[in-house]
């Protein structure tokens, strides 16, 4: 009898990098590997992804390899240029860029604020590069004062607006961010516009990361989230899924502040969606509050906390279920800088029954969306080599 996928769930360690891909050295990140480096400076103890096979796919320190794992291993390499999450989201998901999204390391063009403003009718603070949570408490305190948005970007292509919540009202924030959105178009269309609401008061300033919210480009073509949805397929984002496919190929979501969040929501939805669901999970935290704060020990703990829940995800699967771990680019916090790291992403991948072997170095993220095309018999014309046949087996229980 052949094997036909039942349900996939795709988790998003977002910024879980394993390793400097060959053309690391263009993007400033020769020597980043954001597990290896995190575990050099903070032991790490991951027991349940060890037995997967975490271990077998590169040298991570205290993480040996095992000889028999439960899962199949391996990692891939990023096609499309760029180490943003857009553009690796959107490779997951079958489409591989020729040109980067657009980066500003000196600012946005003048011309380009003043439409922002006037479309806003609010000033504007800064407009350089800068770390979110350094520029919210040196400029937090002015913008209450002015109320004046403060603009800054990042390495990503990324037009970011921090507001106090008690200064301007979070749907007043949305609104600017979408008027944003319609304003950087063309050759200055950015992958993402960020809401970035904040509260507290001076020197106390924190991000309300719940109220985050991100204005991605509307993807250039049909992703696998499409086609499954357009074949029958419920299509469940969780975290900021949402946000980066613009709501494209979705049949619900469920925004997240946290990664416990994350993985609660991600467990509720395995134990409840129907047969031929996909679940797709981003969880930020790595991302967002360890590796951009270069906090190599918070990084860690993070991983050992998701490693704790893994057997709760892993006991929702059900017979034919496929769940996949994986990444999005790297952020390693001991690397120089906040940026995110041009890495390979991780992949393990677990079926009751599989042959677990190893899916050696894949030559593109988009390998991932024809992997689970082939398994539910799609038609999808998407970039991307399959490895269904590894993970296909008559002996699933």
């Amino acid at each position: 009898m052949k094997d036909k996928l039942n349900r996939a769930t795709i988790i998003v360690l977002d910024g879980v990098g394993i390793g400097e891909l060959p053309d690391a050295g263009l993007y400033g990140d020769v020597g980043s590997n954001t597990l290896a480096n995190t575990a050099k400076v903070s032991p790490l103890r991951l027991p349940n992804l060890q037995k997967m096979g975490l271990g077998n796919i590169a040298a991570i320190p205290g993480i040996p390899p095992v000889p028999e794992p439960t899962a199949s291993y391996g990692k891939a390499m990023e096609r499309s240029p760029g180490k943003d999450t857009t553009t690796g989201h959107w490779e997951i998901a079958g489409i591989v860029l020729s040109q980067p999204f657009p980066t500003y390391p000196a600012g946005f063009p003048e011309e380009i604020l003043e439409q922002f403003c006037e479309a806003t009718g609010r000033g504007y603070l800064e407009n350089k590069t800068a770390s979110g949570t350094e520029i919210i408490n040196r400029l937090g305190e002015e913008h209450q004062k002015t109320g004046k948005w403060i603009v800054y970007t990042s390495a990503d292509s990324v037009f970011q607006i921090a507001a106090h919540e008690d200064t301007v009202p979070l749907e007043e924030l949305y609104e600017a961010c979408r008027k944003a959105r319609e304003i950087l178009k063309g050759e200055h269309a950015v992958g993402r516009i960020i809401a970035r609401p904040f509260v507290g008061t001076p020197g106390n300033y924190v991000r309300a990361q719940a109220h985050r919210h991100d204005y991605s480009l509307i993807p250039t073509q049909d992703t696998l989230l499409d086609f499954a949805k357009q074949n029958g397929h419920e299509v469940i984002g969780i975290g900021k899924i949402n946000d980066i496919y613009s709501g494209q190929g979705l049949t619900e979501s469920h925004p997240t502040g946290s990664n416990e969040e994350g993985i609660e929501k991600t467990i509720e939805k395995m134990r409840s969606a129907a047969d031929g669901s996909l679940i797709f999970t981003n969880l930020v935290d790595f991302d967002s509050r360890y590796g951009h704060r270069n906090d190599p020990r918070g990084m860690a703990r993070a991983l050992e906390a998701f490693d704790e829940n893994l057997p709760r995800i892993v006991a929702e699967m059900r017979r034919g279920d496929l769940l996949l771990i994986t990444a999005d680019h790297g952020c390693d916090p001991t690397m120089p800088g906040t940026d995110h790291s041009r890495e390979h992403i991780p992949l393990l991948v677990y079926r009751h029954g599989e042959r677990n072997e190893s899916l050696g170095v894949r030559n593109s993220f988009s390998d991932i969306a024809a992997t689970l095309a082939e398994g539910w018999g799609m038609e999808t014309g998407l970039t991307g080599e399959s490895f269904w046949k590894v993970l296909s087996s008559t002996a699933l229980v």
